[in-house]
């Protein structure tokens, strides 16, 4: 997911309370022990990593991936993850039982109808009882401002801009909570490099990242800016925002001729992969934002790398 993910891993490890406690029932008392690191869990690394619990003085695990959509590929994924971490688990104490486990999806963009709560990937044969995984969902963009501030924590309210409420007024009261409730003025500017990279992704269409760039820059006076890796960061969301906006208005605008879409899809497809699609390619790459609308086409040319954007695009259309 590019900016995206490092930026949101780099984020919950900063802050594993306020990332588990989101996900634990109230009323129970959870204690953070540390990340799972193995060997193991080395050879898959499209996932995020897996926390370690003590709730109620009882061991768990929980798994958080961050993923762009909530796509056909994401249940084969969180069950690949997960025989990996059973795995390493099972060999770190052998002859131990391995901890609970507990898997959730946090989703940053899609269909605006509501998501299901829970996912699941079964492996059973038709007409068995269910033998797989099921896996919560948190569909972040499907929240309001007021949710995601709940929370309690400044780790959520980098995921405002995603909010279907958002407006530049709410973000405005957002900035100035990171501001007061960061521990530092580089953990100020990682939230707000998150808040921006979010706002890159605009599954709403607010259209407020130019504004939310002018609010993080007067508040902190080219905090930002002033930092290198980070401005580049900000330069790269600006760009896939920019990028974004062309393609979903090429694919919106009927009066425009069919050759212009193909031609901007076309390098939209050669910069992610390295070649000018074939004809077969094209015509599904058209073919689905038809069917699916041009948010799934652009969140998956943006996403999936190399190989996995050929074989998405070979398979057949799946209508939302």
């Amino acid at each position: 997911m590019g900016d995206a993910d490092i930026t949101l891993r780099h984020l919950a490890r900063r802050r594993p309370g306020d990332l588990a406690r989101a996900f634990v029932p109230e009323g129970h008392r959870t204690e953070v022990v540390g990340w799972v690191d193995s060997q193991v869990t080395n050879i898959e690394r499209r996932l995020d990593k897996a926390l370690r619990l003590q709730v109620d003085g009882e061991p768990r695990v929980l798994h958080v991936e961050f993923c762009f959509a909530l796509r056909d590929d994401i249940p084969d994924r969180v069950l690949e993850y997960l025989g990996f971490l059973f795995t390493a688990l099972r060999l770190e104490a052998p002859g131990e039982p391995v901890p609970p486990i507990e898997s959730v999806v946090v989703v940053l963009s899609g269909r605006k109808r509501r998501l299901r709560a829970t996912g699941q990937r079964c492996t059973a044969w038709p007409g068995r009882p269910f033998s797989g995984t099921h896996f919560r969902v948190d569909a972040v963009y499907q929240r309001t401002v007021a949710e995601l501030r709940a929370r309690g924590s400044v780790l959520w309210l980098v995921f405002a801009p995603l909010a279907r409420d958002a407006t530049a007024v709410a973000l405005r009261e957002v900035v100035a909570e990171i501001h007061a409730g960061a521990k530092a003025a580089t953990e100020r500017a990682e939230l707000y490099t998150a808040l921006l990279v979010m706002a890159a992704i605009d599954p709403w269409g607010h259209n407020l990242r130019k504004e939310l760039i002018d609010m993080v820059e007067d508040k902190e006076e080219g905090l930002l800016r002033r930092t290198p890796i980070i401005g580049e960061m900000i330069i790269e969301a600006e760009r896939r925002g920019e990028l974004r906006g062309e393609l979903r208005g090429e694919l919106r605008g009927e009066e425009r001729a069919q050759e212009a879409i193909a031609e901007l899809l076309g390098r939209l497809f050669a910069r992610r992969i390295g070649r000018r699609p074939t004809a077969d390619e094209a015509r599904s790459i058209l073919e689905r934002a038809r069917a699916n609308g041009p948010g799934e086409v652009t969140d998956a040319m943006l996403d999936l790398e190399g190989e996995a954007l050929v074989r998405w695009l070979a398979e057949p259309i799946r209508h939302s």
